[in-house]
């Protein structure tokens, strides 16, 4: 019993509010290319208002109509990468990329970046789960604005694996958020 007041205490705190949407799932598609591989990295970026009806558009438009007004805070509650079956010379995420593979936000105009999260050496196709570490307190008002606006890119990045600079292969990833928003 002991433990178990200091468990809901902490569980009260790390919570704060609970979420007033949540997003449907959000797939940014990304490339990664042999022959982009620089200093034996490689990344890829695309804008998140992008995809086939704007689903992070949608998301924010519709915690708007809840509240009433924007919301405060958006967080990631899930990220996923994934490797598509349409990769050509590549099978597993483990050809594509080694060690610690980062996605960030980069807002635009202002190209501040805010860490969105990690996974480190992801293999078989997925979907892998990404290590959250995005916090919207984080991030400045005017980019805060900027992000609730979409006016920002996603950004994957990682070491290559050893032999993808020269396979002539071409990965298509997936990564697939789900955001939260919160009053």
């Amino acid at each position: 019993m002991k433990y178990l007041i200091p468990l809901a205490l902490l569980s009260v705190t790390a919570c704060g509010a609970d979420p007033v949407n949540f997003s449907a799932p959000v797939g940014i598609n990304l490339k990664a290319k042999s022959g982009e591989v620089a200093n034996n990295a490689i990344s890829d970026d695309k804008g998140i208002t992008t995809e086939s009806g704007n689903p992070f558009g949608a998301f924010v438009s519709e915690a708007h109509t809840k509240l009433g007004q924007d919301p405060t805070r958006i967080e990631i509650d899930k990220l996923t990468l994934t490797l598509g079956a349409t990769s050509i010379g590549v099978t597993r995420l483990e050809e594509v990329y080694t060690g610690d593979v980062d996605v960030a936000f980069i807002t635009n105009d202002t190209n501040n970046t805010y860490d969105a999260g990690h996974v480190m050496n992801p293999t078989g196709v997925g979907p892998v789960d990404v290590t959250v570490a995005f916090h919207s307190e984080d991030v400045s008002p005017a980019d805060f604005t900027k992000i609730l606006n979409g006016s920002f890119k996603v950004v994957i990045r990682g070491p290559a694996a050893a032999s993808f600079s020269t396979k002539g292969a071409e990965a298509n990833l997936q990564l697939t958020f789900t955001f939260a928003a919160f009053e």
